[in-house]
């Protein structure tokens, strides 16, 4: 009990780095917050940043509970360590999910999640990553940005980077589009060991990986806020929204885990933008930017190049 109450009130010192750095960068809006609880066992704090200077909308959600194993969770065949899971046993989850949605379609829009999974019969792991979806593709903000992942995987272990960059280009990827949501960054799932001294280690990992987000955002931010542009630039912004929304809708699977737990409705949907559009059969202008975009939401570019 004990480990897992650490692990929350830590989780909830993160959140509250993260939002005094994002009202910092942002200069106008601050955070409201929506405490809630879930019927069947927990809750969280909310926290959502509207009609900034620099963030149309944003939120950085924490949340702990418990109750019930749900059922899907032990189907999932691809995590040997799903198999584990006892039908009748009981789960606690928490963990810390960001979303930001800017004004400017020159600042690109970013997501983190990091998340803590253990069972009543002993099943525990580790999961959550970083990515990122510019509107519009910055080659020189694109190797910033995973230089400063890779920095935090290598000082762990320098496998980590190559596997989470991968899994990241594999889970953030739209079938039905044939690309993917963004850029990428690094994400991993069911992370865990029965050596404890090993999960340590993971644990150093993923806390580092939740402290990286806000001086690299913020950095980005720094570097795109005051770029021009015009309504081309922000239809454009709509657009890209619109596939941001059908992945969250379709295929993420923290999506899908707050349904599935009866999780609070405003709170898992908190992901979406405020503005969206899609256009039927879009197609850019030959050798325009968003034609440039589009070539490179593919999976497996190296931006460290």
């Amino acid at each position: 009990m004990q480990f897992r109450e650490d692990i929350s009130t830590w989780l909830m010192q993160l959140q509250d780095t993260i939002c005094s750095a994002l009202e910092q960068a942002d200069g106008r809006s601050k955070f409201i917050e929506d405490k809630w609880e879930r019927e069947e066992g927990g809750g969280g704090r909310s926290r959502i940043i509207d009609d900034g200077a620099v963030i149309e909308k944003g939120g950085v959600g924490f949340s702990a509970v418990h109750g019930k194993t749900p059922g899907f969770l032990m189907k999932e065949g691809e995590h040997a360590v799903s198999s584990q899971i006892n039908k009748e046993s009981t789960f606690f989850a928490t963990g810390v999910s960001i979303v930001i949605h800017p004004q400017s379609p020159m600042v690109p829009i970013i997501h983190m999640n990091i998340r803590y999974f253990e069972t009543s019969d002993g099943v525990k792991w580790l999961g959550g990553g970083i990515d990122l979806t510019p509107h519009y593709v910055n080659k020189e903000d694109a190797k910033f940005f995973h230089e400063a992942l890779k920095k935090v995987c290598d000082k762990h272990d320098p496998a980590y980077y190559p596997k989470f960059k991968t899994w990241a280009d594999d889970y953030f990827y739209i079938p039905h589009r044939k690309e993917t949501r963004g850029i990428g960054g690094v994400f991993f799932d069911r992370i865990t060991s029965d050596d404890q001294e090993t999960f340590n280690k993971q644990l150093a990992f993923w806390k580092e990986i939740g402290e990286t987000f806000a001086p690299t955002y913020v950095e980005l931010i720094k570097r795109n806020k005051d770029k021009a542009f015009g309504e081309n630039e922000k239809n454009w912004q709509l657009l890209r929204r619109g596939r941001y929304v059908e992945f969250n809708l379709v295929y993420d699977k923290g999506t899908k885990f707050g349904l599935e737990t009866n999780g609070r409705i405003e709170s898992i949907l908190m992901s979406l933008p405020k503005y969206v559009s899609w256009q039927y059969n879009f197609i850019p202008e030959k050798n325009s930017k968003e034609e440039e975009t589009l070539g490179l939401l593919k999976k497996g570019i190296d931006y460290l190049k």
